[in-house]
């Protein structure tokens, strides 16, 4: 098997408490921007939060999470994903830290958009799933671990009140040293994945 960090890469839910300097949030962080974006847009833009700043975020997503099962759901055919969010809140907890990804040309998901607009978005989503990526490996290559969070939907309007932002919340990536070492999880066969026409 290839020893790189594209097939090395884990999603990992178990942190050790140990700290992440800076300099190495930094180097992850500048590897993101060297993605390739629609246009050269970097649309991509990042809020690092740890200690009391992440505690209070995370206060803010357990109220939506809360909201959203026992009041006004925002999402509601999403209802059943809500058990998985508590346990992604669970360990965003345990992460010394986490790297929220906005979208700076982006609007909240709960405003419509034209089709021009709508394809906008979805270039600028692609380029940020490549920017999320690169942090992800060069986190790899730097020894440490990540999760790539989603779970973030549910709580969208008390995440982005509590950072004050202007643009769309993707999602965020958990990042501290790995207290666990996960089996790959099982991948599509290519034959099930790609279609050929070559002539």
């Amino acid at each position: 098997m290839n020893d790189s960090s594209i097939y090395n890469r884990r999603s990992i839910r178990k942190f050790q408490d140990k700290p992440v300097a800076r300099e190495v949030i930094e180097e992850i962080i500048r590897a993101g921007s060297a993605a390739p974006s629609a246009k050269n847009r970097q649309p991509w833009k990042c809020v690092v939060l740890g200690n009391q700043s992440k505690a209070e975020l995370l206060d803010a997503m357990e109220q939506g999470i809360d909201r959203e099962e026992n009041a006004c759901a925002r999402l509601p055919k999403s209802r059943s994903g809500l058990p998985d969010a508590k346990n992604t809140l669970r360990i965003m907890r345990e992460a010394p830290v986490l790297i929220v990804v906005i979208n700076t040309n982006g609007k909240s998901p709960f405003t419509a958009l034209d089709t021009d607009e709508r394809f906008t978005e979805i270039c600028d989503t692609l380029s940020i799933g490549a920017f999320i990526e690169n942090m992800l490996l060069q986190a790899q290559e730097l020894g440490l671990g990540t999760l790539w969070i989603a779970n973030t939907c549910f709580a969208y309007e008390e995440l982005t009140a509590y950072l004050a932002i202007q643009g769309q919340l993707i999602g965020a990536v958990a990042l501290g040293y790995a207290d666990e070492c996960p089996d790959r999880r099982p991948r599509k066969k290519l034959g099930d994945i790609v279609e050929f026409r070559l002539s």
